[in-house]
C-alpha cells in the first residue's frame, strides 16, 4: 500500500508492507527541491521500530518523513 503526503514543499511517499502477523513495515522516501537538482525521490528508509499496527503505521511513517525534512531545511525556514 502506498500513499503520498505533502510537507513544507516536499512530498513524503510511504510504502506500507503487510507482514504475516497482520502488522505493517513502514518505509518512506522524500522528494523535493534540494540544491537545485531535479526533484526525485531519495533512498527508501525503513522506519525504526517496525512493524506497526494498522492504526499507527501512517502516523509513524509521516512523522519520520517530516523529521527528516525538518532536519534538511532547519528550523529557521518555517
Amino acid at each position: 500500500m502506498q500513499c503520498t503526503v505533502e510537507y513544507r514543499g516536499f512530498a513524503i511517499r510511504l510504502d506500507l508492507l503487510e507482514t504475516p502477523e497482520g502488522m505493517f513495515d513502514t518505509w518512506f522516501q522524500i522528494k523535493g527541491p534540494i540544491e537545485a537538482r531535479e526533484a526525485v525521490y531519495g533512498t527508501p528508509l525503513k522506519v525504526f521500530g517496525s512493524p506497526f499496527s494498522r492504526r499507527w503505521v501512517h502516523l509513524v511513517g509521516e512523522l519520520a518523513g517530516r523529521a527528516l525534512i525538518d532536519q534538511i531545511l532547519g528550523v529557521d525556514e518555517f
